[in-house]
């Protein structure tokens, strides 16, 4: 059920504004699963991943592995994880594409703006007491 006029449920508007989007936008898109100690230590479920992240894969061949992102390929919205390759024909190694929605962050790089990113998504993320407040002055 379509709850908001300002946003489409068609298939084809969706297809189009997903592959069709702009690196900012993949970057968004491409985000993975903090971990549950990461969750609760930030208050903030998924982060855009980024290169330097640790990761565990969740699903796939690949399942349970562990390793640091090595390039997040945003034009084929995959991410290379270290030591995740395969041998091509001729003998030479290639790292797999991994698809983000199937890595958990384990251990962030942390800089400014990605602290700045975790504070304004947790306060964002608890609207209980101080919103509700003030949610009747006018």
């Amino acid at each position: 059920m379509k709850y908001s006029t300002a946003v489409s449920s068609s298939r084809r508007k969706s297809r189009k504004a997903h592959f069709g989007s702009h690196s900012e936008a993949r970057r968004t898109l491409m985000s993975a699963n903090l971990s549950k100690e990461l969750q609760a230590r930030h208050g903030v479920r998924s982060m855009p991943i980024r290169k330097d992240d640790e990761v565990v894969i969740t699903r796939g061949m690949y399942k349970t592995r562990e390793g640091k992102v090595t390039a997040v390929y945003r034009k084929k919205f995959v991410v290379h994880v270290e030591r995740i390759t395969r041998e091509k024909v001729n003998g030479a190694s290639v790292p797999v594409g991994i698809p983000a929605s199937s890595l958990c962050i384990t251990k962030l790089k942390m800089d400014k703006d990605r602290k700045a990113a975790l504070e304004r998504k947790s306060k964002g993320g608890s609207k209980k007491g101080s919103d509700v407040a003030m949610s009747n002055v006018d």
